[in-house]
């Protein structure tokens, strides 16, 4: 007994399953060339600039829903941070703030890759100041970005 052929294989269960295969079309179907897991809207601009501004709107909802610039007292950088609880907390960098970093200066000119470290004790500490000064929750109310 021989083994079946995978790429037929693989057809026959997406034929099963409803879905077309337009990777490999068949018969006299007109394509483009390319594919996407998602419609275009080519042919409806209203649609398709719904759909680009509700785009528009998560991704700043996933990179930014309930961040709060702080500046660490130490070297002056400022980076995004959001308390999720006593035990977690998130903090987006930026290029510069990295670069900037005394502590992640300190470990690059060590030998060291700054990517690498933890955390900046310093920037901790500036965090903590911040929840006790009242600029930052302690817990974020914001929702979560799946939460939608």
């Amino acid at each position: 007994m021989t083994a079946p052929d995978a790429d037929r294989l693989a057809r026959s269960m997406l034929a099963l399953l409803g879905h077309e295969d337009d990777e490999h079309p068949t018969g006299n179907r007109q394509t483009s060339g390319t594919w996407s897991k998602a419609p275009d809207f080519a042919t409806d601009p209203e649609r398709a600039a719904a759909v680009r501004e509700a785009s528009a709107r998560d991704r700043e909802r996933y990179l930014n829903s309930g961040l709060t610039p702080v500046d660490c007292r130490f070297c002056h950088v400022t980076v995004a941070v959001k308390k999720l609880g006593a035990g977690h907390t998130a903090v987006q960098w930026s290029s510069e703030a990295t670069l900037r970093c005394a502590t992640f200066a300190e470990v690059r000119a060590n030998g060291g890759d700054s990517s690498r470290s933890r955390s900046c004790p310093k920037l901790s500490d500036s965090i903590k100041h911040a929840v006790a000064e009242g600029c930052l929750e302690e817990e974020s109310t914001a929702p979560s970005p799946g939460d939608g």
